[in-house]
């Protein structure tokens, strides 16, 4: 498995990342890690090895990234609001310069593919409902979709931007991304074992939402014996790779 591992200076963040590229070919996937997490922990946590049959097949391209949580969602002794404004920065910096070398490196011509678990997967889902038109595919396990829990309640206009359950349920039915939704492959899973409560409950909602104007993905909720952890997400990325690139 060909791997690279690199750092990614960011001018809109004004801070170098890390990044870690696996594979040669195939649909380039940027890869979420879990909360606070950095781009080595793919691989870290066996998620990678998983992935391993896709990637040396020449089907899949991971593009694993570093988030700056500890700066926004988990920086709880900060404002609220000056939280959001570094996560919009952030989104920012994914959209308007690594999606672009994303592209340049891969030179794909498609829309691309993301995935995540936890706080990851959060990430994942809301980099693909807001932008649609970049991403086709998203794989989002055990994530938490209302921002509003995240924040203890506060919400301002990015925490609107940022929380997949309110800015769905803002949507107009007839907006134009509805059509690239419906035409794009977007997984949701969660368990209903140990600390899945609330991903339970706020992707039931976002479902609910979604089917409200006419959004269908595929939601997919396992047992109750399926609790929040690597070991169940690296079942689940296994199966899920299998549905989308087989």
């Amino acid at each position: 498995m060909k791997k690279i591992e690199s750092d990614f200076y960011s001018h809109i963040l004004n801070t170098h990342l890390d990044v870690v590229i696996y594979g040669h070919a195939g649909q380039p996937c940027l890869v979420y890690p879990s909360q606070n997490g950095k781009a080595r922990d793919f691989e870290g946590f066996g998620m990678v090895e998983v992935c391993r049959p896709w990637i040396d097949a020449g089907k899949l391209r991971l593009y694993c990234v570093d988030t700056i949580d500890e700066q926004t969602w988990s920086a709880y002794h900060l404002p609220p609001h000056e939280r959001m404004q570094r996560h919009e920065a952030w989104f920012h910096h994914i959209i308007d310069e690594f999606v672009p070398f994303i592209y340049r490196d891969s030179g794909y011509q498609g829309r691309l593919m993301t995935m995540g678990c936890s706080m990851g997967a959060t990430h994942a889902a809301n980099t693909m409902l807001r932008r649609p038109d970049i991403f086709e595919s998203v794989i989002a396990m055990s994530g938490a979709y209302d921002g509003r829990w995240l924040l203890a309640g506060y919400m301002d206009e990015l925490v609107y931007l940022n929380s997949p359950l309110d800015s769905i349920r803002g949507m107009s039915p007839d907006h134009p991304y509805v059509d690239l939704f419906n035409n794009s492959r977007m997984i949701f899973c969660c368990g209903q074992g140990a600390w899945e409560e609330e991903m339970l409950r706020s992707l039931r909602l976002l479902e609910a939402a979604m089917h409200e104007k006419g959004i269908r993905p595929w939601v997919d909720i396992w047992g109750t014996d399926v609790n929040h952890d690597w070991d169940w997400w690296r079942v689940q990325l296994a199966y899920f790779l299998g549905k989308l690139l087989d």
